[in-house]
């Protein structure tokens, strides 16, 4: 199994085109996970990223195209423990967006906790890129450890 979080560094800096022309590296998180019916980069694609970079290290992924599909992707972890775990082993952050109910979400892999604040790798953070970001720690959702 490869390391899933160096899967995801390899990837830092990768930004959608906005407009017509779609970036292939953007796209091949589509496609490669067997999504080939999306046709544009300008979709959302934080599960699309966190999908492929589980499949390219023999994990597990969401079979959907939904960030909250990771809720039922791997174990739950507690939040007192996320920190402590993450030292060995990655962890999942499931957040909500636009409703905590609502079927929006966003995904990336645990870096850090700050004031109030949950640090993720992820794609499509900020410009539609793959980055380290912060967000809102009451956003989250759930914590999840992924296995093979």
């Amino acid at each position: 199994m490869k390391d899933i979080l160096k899967i995801a560094l390899s990837q830092y800096g990768i930004t959608e085109t906005k407009g017509e022309i779609d970036n292939p590296e953007v796209m091949k998180y589509y496609h490669e996970t067997g999504r080939t019916w999306v046709s544009h980069d300008e979709t959302p694609w934080c599960d699309a990223f966190m999908d492929w970079c589980a499949m390219k290290s023999g994990l597990k992924f969401s079979p959907g195209l939904n960030a909250r599909g990771w809720l039922k992707i791997g174990q739950e972890v507690k939040p007192e423990l996320v920190e402590i775990l993450a030292l060995e082993i990655p962890i999942i952050v499931v957040f909500w967006r636009k409703a905590k109910e609502g079927i929006y979400g966003h995904v990336g892999l645990f870096i850090r906790k700050n004031d109030g604040a949950v640090w993720v790798l992820g794609g499509n953070q900020g410009i539609g890129q793959v980055n380290i970001s912060p967000y809102q720690e009451y956003r989250v959702l759930g914590y999840r450890r992924l296995w093979i």
